[in-house]
């Protein structure tokens, strides 16, 4: 009796797992080199599958439910022993029980740029993460190509393992997909899932995994491609650019702060204007106001174009010396005397000018008149 009870405890007659944690993948039951007993219970629970394998060789696979181990529910494995009538003794094998539940919020992202084809940007290296859910759909070749003979498999190893591979078959599945990188960053949620298709083939046939949803949260180009994007749309943006220049000119000068630049704008500007009241409705400036087109103070009548001609010149004159400007030294040499002095006449408002920036302007009128006063 003694004996028979040693040899039933060298027997395994239950089998089962209960899944007490979120991350397991893969789990071998420890059956401490037992044998297990013909018509033993094999209990598999919801979301597990439980895969046998015997000298290296994966054998059945059972779903869901309560198993009695004979030859009519594992006869691969029956077939693998070669027990020509059936489980008459104990046998030897190894149990994996598989997780098939969607794993959720794993994270996958490029550790390095990847190469892409773009239609508006030639060839960019591009960067991306995001999030993916997984689950198990072919237990036997998750166990050779993943999980191996690991007796606990856990979601961070498959995290390691898998990183490099999924970012692989997306690399290929946007390559494939011909996608622009602008329409990636602004519809990553439409481009995820349409990813699927071309993803899931290859993950299911490689590694017995299918991915279940794929999000793309992020897709950054390299700094000096963000920077032409930038500038393109300031671009756009501005639309006419003559007008752009005008107003910062424009801008420039009323505030004081054009430097070089600014004084070049200022005169530009005033002579625009000496051209304007040149050509205005009436004649040039001078004209009486009731005198006929064409005729010039005094009633005399000239010919339009001797008329235009002459006001140019007599115009041309007096803006001239009204709107020339020099600078202290120029100012300094005009007078006869020192630099130092011109800058301590204008800092004092004796004589008047503008400062642009750090540097004094004076127009010629403003001399004269500091010379009359």
């Amino acid at each position: 009796m003694a004996l028979m009870d040693f040899i039933r405890k060298e027997l395994i007659e239950i089998i089962e797992w209960t899944d007490d944690s979120r991350d397991t993948l893969a789990y071998r039951w420890p059956d401490q080199d037992k044998q297990i007993k013909n018509n033993a219970q094999l209990i598999v629970r919801e979301s597990q599958v439980a895969q046998f394998v015997y000298l290296g060789q994966y054998a059945d696979t059972l779903g869901p439910g309560k198993h009695t181990l004979k030859t009519d529910n594992i006869p691969i494995l029956s077939t693998l022993l070669g027990w020509k009538y059936g489980f008459e003794t104990p046998f030897k094998a190894d149990v994996y029980y598989i997780v098939t539940r969607v794993f959720p919020g794993n994270k996958w992202g490029t550790a390095n740029p990847i190469m892409l084809r773009d239609p508006d940007f030639g060839v960019v290296r591009v960067r991306a993460y995001g999030q993916y859910d997984f689950k198990i759909v072919d237990p036997p070749l998750f166990l050779r190509e993943v999980a191996g003979t690991d007796h606990h498999f856990r979601l961070d190893e498959f995290i390691d393992v898998m990183r490099s591979k999924i970012v692989t078959v997306f690399t290929e599945a946007i390559a494939n997909a011909k996608v622009p990188v602008l329409d990636i960053a602004g519809r990553y949620s439409e481009i995820g899932n349409a990813l699927l298709p071309g993803i899931n083939p290859v993950t299911t046939a490689k590694y017995g995994i299918e991915i279940t949803s794929f999000n793309i949260e992020n897709v950054s180009l390299p700094p000096e491609v963000e920077q032409a994007i930038d500038k393109r749309g300031a671009m756009t943006t501005i639309g006419d650019m003559g007008e752009y220049i005008r107003y910062n000119m424009a801008n420039a000068v009323g505030e004081g702060k054009a430097g070089t630049m600014g004084f070049g704008a200022e005169f530009a500007a005033a002579m625009a204007l000496g051209q304007q009241m040149i050509h205005q409705p009436g004649g040039p400036v001078g004209a009486q106001p009731g005198a006929p087109k064409g005729m010039v103070p005094g009633n005399v009548a000239v010919p339009a174009a001797a008329a235009a001609g002459a006001a140019g010149a007599a115009v041309a004159a007096t803006p001239a010396s009204a709107l020339e400007l020099m600078n202290p030294a120029q100012v300094a040499n005009m007078l006869g005397v020192g630099e130092a002095d011109v800058l301590a006449e204008l800092e004092a408002g004796n004589l008047k000018g503008r400062r642009i920036g750090s540097q004094w302007r004076v127009t010629r009128e403003a001399v004269e008149a500091f010379l009359k006063a």
